[in-house]
């Protein structure tokens, strides 16, 4: 009886500890995205004094799409880093903006391998839930469960992008730059809503500064700033368990 109830002590002592740490059995995630992209450049677009906060560019003739893998590792429970790869198509048109006569238009496609960190202000409590870990569903509530199961994120990262212009006649003749590598700095946000204990849907608005003002091959000489390209994608998400050795277990 002595030794039950000691028994007894350790296990409620040690539970809310070792719920505390079932996160760090999935540390990995596996990530496909898929989503919509949007250019701002030279070619296209209003002037800033017709154009307040740029909302103005944003069009469904400018938009083309992206589609992307990542991995990701967390190192602490907030704190995540991921490479990914992406495929951006970005496109860029002087029709119906303030430049319609000159008529301009590139189609751009680009390569994008980014090192990106994340920082989980808002983590969700079912990755600490042993219930919801073993019986992988638990009646609940459906707005407080919906609450306590988003994660949102904040990233930033460095990358680079390969890209190919492919302009019109009219941007082709003035024989300006149409591919080549530069660097890029990702910065965004992105929430996560968990399903089951393996498997997350969310969303991501991912904004990219390019050190280069040639992504759709024209700069003019009034331009200030270098290209800037936003992508907001709908991820899938798969944790995957970790293995004893610390690396990701498949099977």
């Amino acid at each position: 009886m002595k030794r039950l109830l000691i028994i007894s002590v350790v296990v409620l002592l040690c539970a809310p500890y070792s719920s505390a740490q079932l996160w760090k059995m999935k540390r990995y995630e596996a990530v496909a995205s898929l989503g919509t992209s949007q250019f701002y450049g030279d070619v296209g677009g209003f002037s800033n004094g017709e154009n307040a906060w740029g909302l103005k560019d944003i069009t469904f003739k400018q938009t083309r799409f992206n589609v992307s893998g990542s991995f990701r590792y967390f190192i602490m429970d907030e704190v995540a880093a991921r490479l990914s790869l992406s495929y951006v198509m970005l496109h860029a048109t002087d029709e119906r903006g303030d430049n319609e006569d000159r008529g301009y238009e590139a189609t751009t496609s680009l390569f994008e391998p980014a090192l990106i960190g994340e920082y989980y202000f808002i983590r969700n409590r079912e990755r600490n839930s042993f219930l919801f870990q073993v019986r992988r569903a638990v009646s609940r509530n459906r707005i407080k469960d919906f609450f306590r199961s988003i994660d949102v994120y904040a990233l930033a990262g460095v990358g680079g992008a390969a890209y190919k212009v492919n302009p019109n006649e009219a941007l082709e003749e003035r024989n300006m730059k149409t591919g080549g590598f530069t660097a890029v700095i990702p910065f965004g946000v992105g929430a996560k809503l968990t399903i089951d204990p393996n498997i997350l849907i969310g969303v991501e608005f991912n904004s990219r500064y390019a050190f280069t003002d040639y992504l759709e091959g024209y700069t003019s000489d009034w331009s200030t700033r270098n290209d800037i390209y936003h992508t907001f994608s709908v991820t899938f998400n798969y944790r995957i368990r970790t293995a004893r050795s610390g690396w990701p277990a498949f099977r």
